[in-house]
């Protein structure tokens, strides 16, 4: 078998990352020593670990639509922020994750809730954890549109099988009763099984409000609140020092 036989073999089994190393390797070939067998072996299954980790990598953060694209290093930590920097490097380490704990970011406009929510849902993705971003306005619009069509139970899998999703901008506008029921079952779901990143201008006292029923407002909050990492920004407006 030759070597360009030897290639199509590999990406006909779908090893791209031996593949392309495999191809470097022939055409280092005049250039320096070839590796031993064990060697070479050894180094094609490095190659591949790594395209692999790679890959998934991309399709996590593909797939995870997230409304900013900031890394865990491009976020300022302060006191005076209300957010430290050991509290974050704690979060970018995940482990919340691993025990289903809920990160709830609260603060007024502008001061980059969502940004900070990006990043270290960013951060998750890029340690191999599949994350799904929702605007609260989209995902109210998701819920009607699969109780329309059909799919309302699959959508619900969906999210329950998320390790972590994010709920960007909630509390802006009050649940109607389908709403209210679907996001109980949301957390229902979820709860002690995945993580759930949420942002919202409005203190936590204020989001019962929004339920309009005190019974179900009482139980998607124990859900979301019982077990979570509580942030409040502070400061100025931050879209208003970007304009200047």
């Amino acid at each position: 078998m030759n070597t360009e036989q030897t290639n199509r073999m590999l990406r006909a089994l779908k090893l791209s990352g031996m593949a392309n190393r495999y191809e470097l390797m022939i055409e280092m070939a005049g250039k320096v020593a070839p590796p031993d067998g064990h060697t070479m072996i050894a180094m094609l299954v490095e190659a591949e670990q790594e395209y692999r980790k790679r890959r998934k990598t991309e399709i996590n953060l593909k797939q995870a639509h997230l409304r900013y694209q900031l890394n865990a290093q491009e976020i300022e930590c302060s006191q005076a922020r209300g957010l430290t920097s050991e509290q974050w490097l704690l979060l970018c380490e995940g482990r919340y994750i691993e025990q289903a704990v809920n990160v709830i970011i609260i603060g007024p406009t502008g001061v980059g809730k969502s940004a900070v929510a990006c990043a270290l849902a960013r951060q998750a993705c890029l340690q191999g954890t599949k994350v799904l971003y929702f605007n609260m306005n989209r995902l109210i619009e998701e819920i009607k549109a699969a109780k329309l069509n059909g799919s309302y139970l699959k959508f619900l899998d969906q999210l329950a099988k998320t390790p972590l999703l994010l709920l960007d901008d909630f509390g802006l506008k009050s649940l109607d009763k389908d709403v209210r029921v679907a996001f109980y079952e949301i957390l229902e779901d979820r709860s002690g099984k995945g993580s759930t990143i949420i942002t919202s201008q409005l203190p936590i006292a204020n989001w019962y409000d929004r339920f309009g029923e005190s019974t179900l407002a009482e139980a998607c909050l124990d859900r979301l609140t019982g077990n979570a990492e509580k942030i409040s920004l502070t400061g100025a407006s931050r879209r208003v020092k970007k304009n200047k």
